[in-house]
């Protein structure tokens, strides 16, 4: 049993000690560099493979052909596990992991992420043209 004066020392001691922990809520946590947190995809780099699918414990990746050499990912947050398998697996390195960890929702629909190729990237490339010259 603590005594009345070794609970007064340490409440003391206290008082003028810095607190152990953080303010989190109202000061922004750095996380630490190789973080695992939200799956970022870049559809421009992807060539298809399905790696990424193929490693996934969880089928938290779903690529989709929209067109020749362009891609879509569906990302599952709500069954990502964040082990980075993924992004170990892809050879082009179209999936990265961000330091972004507050992904709390109230509707499980809001952890879908679906990421699309660049409407103004794919018009921008020439169109190959099927003509011959005369």
């Amino acid at each position: 049993m603590i005594t009345i004066g070794k609970m007064l020392q340490q409440l003391l001691s206290s008082l003028v000690r810095k607190p152990a922990t953080s303010r989190y809520p109202f000061e922004k946590a750095v996380m630490p560099a190789k973080f695992r947190g939200r799956l970022k995809f870049y559809p421009e780099k992807c060539i298809g493979c399905k790696l990424c699918m193929k490693d996934c414990p969880t089928g938290a990746i779903e690529i989709k052909k929209l067109g020749e050499k362009q891609f879509e990912a569906d990302i599952y947050l709500d069954r990502c596990i964040y082990c980075a398998q993924c992004v170990d697996s892809c050879p082009k390195k179209a999936l990265a992991i961000t330091p972004e960890f507050e992904l709390a929702q109230l509707n499980r629909k809001n952890l879908i992420t679906v990421t699309k190729p660049d409407p103004s990237a794919i018009s921008a490339k020439p169109q190959a043209t099927t003509e011959k010259p005369a």
